[in-house]
């Protein structure tokens, strides 16, 4: 469990905001690869500070749970955007969503704010056998693949399927060579359906390529089976994951 600061709050798009959060505990997070999360901790509105749990392991969440709401913090997962341990720093960036607690704190927090991470991994591991990449997602995916195309080495094709709320929040963003960013606008469709379309009438990558696909739960297994029941992708060589599900707030 590491305790940091809010040092910086910036601005993206109407949909995206960056949190560089930073102190000394920096140094005992271990960078382990491009997609790396976090459970993020943060106050709720009206608590006068932050109170972290104090287990390192999965004894966490129910030190959480018996906490009284009055003082128990919000926690959501998120992916580190960058990391910079020479300067004991972390970017967070957030899809915001109105009504959102996160979205609330993201609006409201200020440089000096307390927030603590507590670290999750990596899913993102291409094969040694892959020949090309295809990374899929929406909002809530889009600092994971953009952290994949900034940090991972792999100089292979890629194809990048990325579905945003709104046309705003379609950024201009360096790729390496070989890579094809594709951005889809959401506007009033069910999440997921603008970018299984694309990925469905998209000319994959040739030859075995391995898939990173995240987002809402639906749009994350529809796009799984799509390439494994219709393009013949092997199992193992697809990673998906449900970051979260529409209708359903996180708990806490």
């Amino acid at each position: 469990m590491i305790t940091l600061e809010v040092r910086r709050r910036e601005s993206l798009s109407p949909g995206f905001a960056r949190v560089t959060l930073g102190g000394p505990g920096i140094r005992h997070l271990v960078p382990a690869g491009a997609d790396q999360a976090v459970r993020l901790f943060f106050p709720r509105k009206g608590q006068s500070g932050l109170r972290m749990p104090t287990a390192s392991n999965e004894a966490w969440m129910a030190q959480v749970l018996l906490m009284p709401k009055a003082s128990r913090p919000w926690v959501r997962n998120l992916t580190i955007r960058s990391l910079r341990p020479e300067d004991q720093e972390l970017d967070i960036e957030f899809a915001l969503h109105d009504g959102s607690p996160m979205t609330a704190w993201v609006s409201r927090v200020r440089p000096g704010d307390a927030a603590g991470i507590f670290d999750l991994g990596t899913m993102y591991r291409p094969p040694a056998h892959a020949r090309g990449r295809l990374l899929v997602g929406d909002e809530s995916a889009l600092p994971a693949i953009l952290s994949i195309l900034d940090s991972d080495p792999d100089a292979s094709p890629a194809d990048v399927f990325v579905e945003v709320a709104a046309a705003h929040d379609i950024r201009s963003v360096p790729t390496p060579p070989g890579v094809r960013v594709h951005w889809l606008s959401r506007d009033d469709e069910r999440p997921g359906v603008r970018v299984l379309e694309a990925v469905r009438a998209a000319e994959l990558p040739e030859g075995p390529f391995y898939a990173w696909v995240a987002g809402e739960s639906r749009l994350a297994t529809t796009v799984r089976r799509h390439l494994v029941g219709d393009r013949g992708v092997p199992k193992r060589d697809v990673t998906f994951c449900g970051y979260w599900r529409l209708g359903r707030s996180s708990p806490g």
